[in-house]
């Protein structure tokens, strides 16, 4: 019997820390990081990328339209929900954590006590929209 492979996952590799690719999202503040690790982002499918965000960095509330898993990989991640930034309805998940997040979920993130990473998986294309407008650096690109 032959099984097609997910994209990306035909062949055995691995990747180690120091090989991750990181980059600019254009959706994202300045400071913070994007590496694709598995799949393409843009297109339907499985992928999985990895975000890294600086001490003090806040992404406004936004919302994703596909449902994502979050794994805490190092850092402490704080997650509120809401179309509103609140800093005190952030609860903060140490590393090792997961978070479900289902799809078109208004939330928010902070990286209140120092760099947070964390590991995103989910079924593309990635979709990202912020509750106001004003919050979204690719108008600033424009």
């Amino acid at each position: 019997m032959f099984r097609s492979h997910q994209p990306g996952q035909a062949d055995f590799r691995t990747i180690l820390p120091e090989d991750i690719d990181w980059k600019p999202f254009p959706g994202f503040p300045p400071e913070a990081r994007l590496a694709v690790l598995v799949g393409d982002p843009t297109r339907a499918g499985p992928y999985l990328i990895r975000v890294r965000v600086p001490s003090g960095v806040k992404l406004m509330p936004h919302r994703h339209p596909e449902d994502r898993v979050y794994t805490v990989m190092s850092g402490v991640f704080y997650i509120g929900l809401g179309d509103q930034f609140d800093g005190e309805k952030v609860n903060a998940y140490p590393p090792g954590s997961v978070i479900i997040l289902p799809g078109d979920t208004a939330h928010f993130h902070w990286a209140k006590s120092g760099e947070y990473v964390t590991q995103v998986t989910a079924m593309g294309p990635l979709g990202l929209e912020y509750m106001d407008a004003n919050d979204d650096s690719r108008r600033k690109l424009r």
